[in-house]
């Protein structure tokens, strides 16, 4: 227990003063709490102040916070070509959190046009986005990374109680995403679980493998993007399968927006009680966000800092204002192919008054709403994606996940185009308008690959070379 209580001091205050982390120590605290849960049962009272991590004091934190950023800007100025002109004239000494809008937002063509241009340390692995809003983006992670970022991440979930030994994680990721799905297995061997790297085949298989066909142990956690998580709700219900059939405890969905109505129905058709709502890019990791269940999205504090910069004026904006979603990740965390202020072009609200919810302690915002470019600015106001889908996601006729697109014709009103052979006009017009949405409809009916054609989405990142055919 002294080993473990110095080996907790160590990893805090290397934390606080901003040194490279020993990976094994964490590997250890890992390893430490397991054997705890084994030996008493639970962790103690005071789990959370240490999942929470240091900068969970909202009087410490400002503070933290402004250290860590000098920290962050003095290393890309000395080390990055790119940061290096980006920084120039800048006091990196009185960098602050109120300072840091002096300092021009980086965005993803950025990254694309001048990669070499942002290495900082030494190269191990090459991964890149999944290139579905754009040009794919390819990041270079360091050895460092890749074994201090599962490490913390396999210690904050042991340590909330979401993951451990007897779970089984199912991974429905595509193989494109090769850093979360290498992260993901990783992190099952430090917490003792084990995992089935399945990947986007058919989703009928992937139900398959939930139900423990072939003699396997049946999942208890199960990750994948939303579109996707839809596909094997809807093959699922085809194959009359209920919550008492899996063995699932949670489900953790990312990459995509996840509806209510898709949550409830993964509850539903899956029997998990948790269905986590996560915030995460290549481009950013090891910061990552959860989703309360005020539907609010917590982004940790301890690994970057995050700001929400106002649509129209690039400044901080205020309570209840739109804007898009600006993170910089700290060093030491992320050293090889940092950013700094790096625009995710995601739209979030920001909350007027104090987040009342179980990870109040944590900063918020509101759920991702879309894309900045793809915000419809109509007549009657902004509508966002999130605000068509979490209209139209689970009506009647239209299957999971909602195949549609949207625009604002020449005469300012919304226009929308639903892929559905089982749905009228008039039915999804008068879902739009239950939620305020004044909309022109049209219905597309096509069948499943056309509709797949004309509006993809992760799911369509299939695999099928080694699925077995269902003629």
């Amino acid at each position: 227990m002294l080993e473990t209580g110095v080996r907790q001091v160590r990893v805090a205050m290397a934390m606080v003063f901003g040194r490279r982390l020993n990976v094994r120590a964490v590997e250890r605290l890992v390893a430490d709490a397991l054997l705890t849960l084994e030996e008493f049962g639970s962790l103690g009272d005071d789990v959370d102040e240490l999942a929470d991590g240091p900068f969970a004091d909202p009087d410490e934190r400002r503070d933290l916070q402004d250290r860590a950023l000098r920290r962050t800007v003095r290393r890309l100025a000395e080390r990055s070509p790119f940061y290096r002109e980006r920084l120039a004239g800048i006091d990196l000494d009185g960098v602050t959190a109120e300072t840091l809008t002096g300092i021009p937002v980086t965005r993803k063509a950025d990254l694309v046009e001048r990669p070499a241009d942002f290495l900082c340390g030494t190269p191990y692995l090459a991964t890149q986005t999944t290139g579905t809003t754009g040009r794919p983006v390819q990041i270079w992670l360091s050895r460092y990374e890749m074994e201090l970022w599962p490490a913390l991440i396999a210690l904050s979930l042991v340590l909330r109680g979401d993951l451990g030994p007897g779970d089984r994680m199912q991974i429905n990721l595509s193989s494109r995403a090769t850093a979360a799905v290498q992260e993901d297995v990783e992190v099952c061997r430090l917490a003792n679980a084990s995992c089935h790297v399945v990947g986007q085949i058919p989703p009928e298989e992937s139900v398959a493998h939930l139900l423990g066909d072939g003699g396997g142990a049946r999942p208890t956690v199960l990750t994948g993007n939303p579109s996707y998580l839809g596909q094997m709700v809807t093959a699922a219900r085809r194959r009359g399968c209920g919550p008492d059939d899996f063995a699932l405890r949670a489900v953790y969905a990312g990459g995509e927006m996840l509806s209510r109505r898709l949550s409830d129905a993964l509850r539903e058709t899956f029997g998990a009680p948790t269905v986590g709502d996560a915030f995460g890019m290549t481009e950013l990791l090891p910061v990552s966000g959860r989703t309360c269940s005020g539907r609010h999205l917590h982004i940790d504090p301890n690994m970057g800092y995050t700001e929400v910069l106002d649509l129209a004026t690039g400044e901080p904006a205020a309570p209840g204002r739109l804007g898009e979603l600006t993170i910089t990740p700290y060093f030491p965390y992320r050293e090889c192919m940092p950013v700094l202020r790096y625009n995710t072009g995601d739209v979030v609200r920001t909350l007027e008054g104090e987040p009342d919810c179980e990870l109040a302690a944590v900063p918020a915002v509101s759920h991702i709403l879309g894309k900045a470019g793809t915000l419809h600015r109509t007549v009657d106001g902004i509508v966002t994606p999130r605000d068509i889908v979490e209209a139209l996601d689970g009506t009647p006729g239209l299957p999971f996940p909602l195949r549609h697109r949207a625009e604002v014709g020449a005469d300012g009103r919304l226009l929308v185009e639903v892929a559905s052979k089982e749905v009228t006009e008039a039915e999804v017009t008068e879902r739009l308008r239950a939620q305020d949405i004044d909309a022109r409809v049209t219905v597309l009916p096509v069948d499943e690959e056309e509709a797949a054609r004309l509006f993809p989405l992760r799911c369509d990142l299939s695999e099928h070379t080694f699925t077995r055919s269902h003629a």
